[in-house]
């Protein structure tokens, strides 16, 4: 399994995961500590928020993407590839990735606007419902 962090730091996880170039992949060779096995740094264009979804992507190797925030649109569209996304409020990465894979991540803050209105461009607002 190989599990991605949006990273934009490479020392926390970061939200706006459609807009996010920076991930760290963990893999998991069955041991119960996820091992770090690159850092994706990619360039503007390879950010999802406006990538070509005909294209092959970097993180089409993932199974899991886990990120600060993310809208419903890019949850929908990471599934179409194949990669689920989680939402957290779980700031370390690789205590992200090792919390996931025992069942126990933090879930992300209650009311947390980060990215819920991501891709949305005509004013209305994502699914929370709030008028911010």
């Amino acid at each position: 399994m190989r599990i991605a962090v949006t990273s934009q730091n490479f020392r926390t996880v970061t939200g706006h995961a459609g807009k996010a170039r920076r991930f760290i992949i963990y893999a998991v060779d069955g041991t119960e500590m996820p091992e770090e096995a690159i850092r994706l740094d990619l360039p503007v264009d390879m950010a999802m928020h406006g990538f070509d979804d005909t294209n092959s992507h970097p993180l089409d190797s993932v199974d899991v993407l886990i990120t600060a925030g993310a809208g419903d649109g890019f949850v929908s569209r990471m599934a179409q590839r194949g990669v689920r996304v989680v939402r957290t409020a779980e700031s370390d990465p690789c205590v992200a990735a090792h919390a996931f894979l025992m069942g126990h991540l933090k879930p992300p803050a209650a009311h947390c606007h980060e990215g819920d209105h991501e891709g949305n461009h005509d004013g209305e607002h994502g699914t929370c419902g709030c008028h911010h």
